[in-house]
């Protein structure tokens, strides 16, 4: 027991170095006079958000623990799941917000940075991305560590039960805040995205393609809620979303140990190695550097160099951990670690060769523009549905190989090697999540820059680590989606134990031809493309908004195409909050009730086909949205560097369209569908007990 304290040490490590990274930037110059206001205003937007939203998040959460306590006390479930449930998703909701409130201090001192060096911008954005990483991992093993003592307490002494009973009553609680964490990941991501995306179609669609004026332009009245919208969206939503993913594998993993029959070291091992990886990210950090070459492929090598150098350290560290906790045996389990890290930086190098300006795929789509935007919106499809291959051949692999290099002709030792490969996966997100989270303050620091008349040099700089936040932010996509699947796997077949240990007399029947599981893998499939529709609708409904506002101001305030007057950029912050708060409730809605209505229609079989028929559907739809609007994004980005004619040709107008089209894929509702995913299996577990029961009496 004595390596379980790596953990909370692990824990306190992360949020101390995060705080030490936060408080270094802090002290950093915010720059001039104009620029700490257009941050300032930013931050205040970015606040009532995440207010607001809150509000409504805290009601539902309400409701919810009420429902979960009823069920408690009528023998459903144990006492203890209410209150993880509210933990999970408070500590979700906290390391957004955390997270958010870091970038918005950080997108002015950015740009400042960049006045006097690329690297020194990129150090600003990233360490202050690494804020973000730190915190979700650092929360995420606080809570798992909390629980994981007081449930082993209670149970070694309050109410005694041997040990197998005893690790399946801790694993059963904890899984239930990993269904808090995927609730509150889910408003947060929706939300964020329905905001970012309707402020940035807004303006782009106004801004850009009516009125011919740059993007960030001060003029452009949408342009402070497109910035608020990258800090809630890209921030806030991206860091709640990882931090259910990371939580979700390592409580899944740990469930799947006590049908492995590992017993407490089963559960021990996916917790000592989420420690080990934020020391490996710690480390990784103090990599990141670059020159004053601006290219790309020089600013990946030097993101690269932090990534891949944690993943190293993790794969050596890790034979230790297997070895010492299983003592000599299992070392399958370390290999089914080692699979998990090299499939995590595939998928993540995939996405990058599919989205980044520096590759053949994203040029060519730039090509299409000579034809117009109707060819630029066929090329960026076809790109996303063809990408879709590597990453489900990826993971495909990476789910078969840890299954029999753990199992080793044992079932349920292959499915805890899926999962410790989901775990192992997730194990550099300290650092992945800190490339991810660092495009949005670049993103910000380039409008700051363009808002407030710096120099061309610093506007160049602020650019090409902008370009390059979008290709990391298209990788880490591709990183949340591809853990998201191994994670939901395991997350299924701690399901069906769930229910074997609940009643070990009930069979399943999980053939195709099996009517209920034939039409659960229909809903299930139907249910990613429903959601996907909903949010694309929402985002779509919100940006006429956004629309007929800018076109109103640019109308009716004398002289703000002149420049001569301000523009209201609060009323398009307040739209984009209201519109957010009212589309995000019917997705949200779907990925609660849908297990619950599955399992009393179809039963206990008919929620597993569902399951697995949104986990096929979501990933690859997921991957094709995320993948065709990061593409879509940086073609546009690509043009705008000087090729094909470069900003303001026919080229350019075209790849906007494109990138346009591409906001709500790759921002809003691809990054959700890997959260819905998750958030199915979550549920269908913790009502397990309650779906097991209608079936039985039909």
């Amino acid at each position: 027991m004595s390596v379980l304290l790596l953990a909370p040490i692990g824990s306190v490590c992360a949020l101390a170095f995060a705080a030490y990274l936060a408080v270094t930037m802090l002290k950093s110059d915010e720059g001039t006079d104009l620029m700490k206001k257009i941050s300032l205003a930013v931050r205040k937007g970015a606040n009532a958000y995440l207010k607001r939203q809150y509000t409504t998040v805290i009601i539902f959460f309400a409701v919810m623990f009420v429902v979960l306590l009823v069920l408690a006390l009528l023998g459903y479930l144990t006492i203890f799941v209410p209150f993880a449930f509210v933990t999970g998703g408070f500590f979700s909701g906290l390391s957004g917000f955390i997270g958010m409130k870091v970038a918005t201090h950080a997108n002015s001192r950015t740009a400042q940075a960049c006045r006097t060096s690329l690297n020194g911008g990129l150090r600003v954005a990233f360490n202050s991305g690494a804020v973000m990483g730190l915190v979700v991992v650092g929360l995420g093993l606080l809570d798992l560590s909390f629980w994981f003592y007081f449930l082993q307490w209670y149970y070694s002494s309050v109410e005694v039960l041997g040990d197998a009973a005893r690790i399946q009553a801790i694993t059963s609680a904890m899984l239930t805040f990993g269904m808090g964490a995927s609730s509150m990941a889910l408003f947060a991501r929706v939300g964020g995205g329905i905001f970012t995306k309707a402020a940035d179609v807004g303006a782009d669609l106004v801004g850009k393609v009516e009125a011919g004026i740059p993007e960030d332009d001060p003029r452009n009245p949408a342009v402070i809620a497109d910035n608020v919208g990258d800090n809630v969206g890209d921030v806030a939503g991206m860091g709640a979303d990882l931090y259910e993913s990371y939580v979700g594998s390592i409580v899944s993993t740990a469930a799947l140990a006590v049908a492995a029959g590992l017993g407490i070291n089963g559960v021990i091992v996916p917790l000592v190695m989420a420690a080990i990886g934020v020391f490996a990210s710690i480390l990784g950090t103090f990599l990141v550097r670059t020159g004053e070459d601006a290219s790309q492929s020089k600013l990946l090598f030097a993101l690269r160099k932090g990534v891949y150098g944690s993943s190293i350290l993790i794969a050596i560290v890790s034979f230790f951990v297997v070895w010492y906790v299983f003592d000599g045996q299992h070392l399958g389990v370390y290999f089914a670690v080692l699979i998990g890290l090299v499939a995590g930086n595939m998928i993540g190098f995939t996405t990058e060769y599919y989205t980044s300006g520096a590759y053949k795929p994203t040029k060519n789509l730039a090509d299409t523009t000579k034809t117009g935007a109707a060819t630029v919106i066929i090329g960026g499809i076809s790109l996303g549905m063809l990408s879709t291959a590597l990453p489900v051949i990826i993971v495909g692999i990476a789910v078969i190989a840890s299954f029999f290099v753990a199992g080793n002709g044992d079932f349920n030792m292959g499915l805890y090697g899926v999962g410790i490969s989901a775990v192992g996966m997730l194990s550099t997100l300290g650092i992945t999540l800190a490339t991810d989270a660092y495009g949005p303050i670049a993103d910000n620091a380039g409008g700051i820059a363009e808002m407030s008349g710096l120099p061309e040099e610093v506007r160049e700089r602020t650019d090409a680590l902008d370009s390059l936040g979008n290709t990391t932010a298209a990788s880490g996509k591709g990183f949340a989606i591809g853990s998201a699947a191994l994670t939901a796997l395991a997350l299924i077949a701690a399901y069906t134990e769930e229910i074997k240990l609940i009643d070990p007399s009930f069979i399943f029947n999980l053939e195709i031809i099996n009517p209920p599981v034939l039409i659960g893998l229909f809903v299930g499939a139907m249910l990613a493309f429903v959601f996907s529709a909903l949010t694309m609708q929402a985002v779509g409904r919100a940006a006429q908004g956004i629309v007929v506002e800018v076109r109103r101001q640019f109308k009716q305030i004398k002289g703000l195409m002149e420049g001569k007057a301000e523009p209201d950029y609060a009323s398009c912050v307040d739209i984009c909050t209201k519109s957010a708060q009212k589309e995000m409730i019917i997705p949200a809605l779907i990925a609660i009730v849908g297990p619950l209505l599955v399992g009393f229609f179809l039963g206990v079989n008919g929620v597993a086909g569902m399951l697995a028929g949104a986990l096929v559907t979501g990933f690859a739809l997921a991957i094709m949205m995320a993948n065709a609007g990061g593409a879509w994004d940086n073609a546009k980005k690509y043009i705008e560097s000087g090729e094909l004619g470069g900003k303001g040709s026919d080229n350019h107008k075209a790849a906007v369209v494109g990138d346009t089209v591409g906001d709500p894929f790759k921002d809003t509702s691809g990054p959700s569908i890997n959260i819905l995913i998750k958030l199915l299996s979550m549920v269908s577990i913790v009502f397990g007990s309650l779906i097991l029961s209608i079936t039985l009496m039909k």
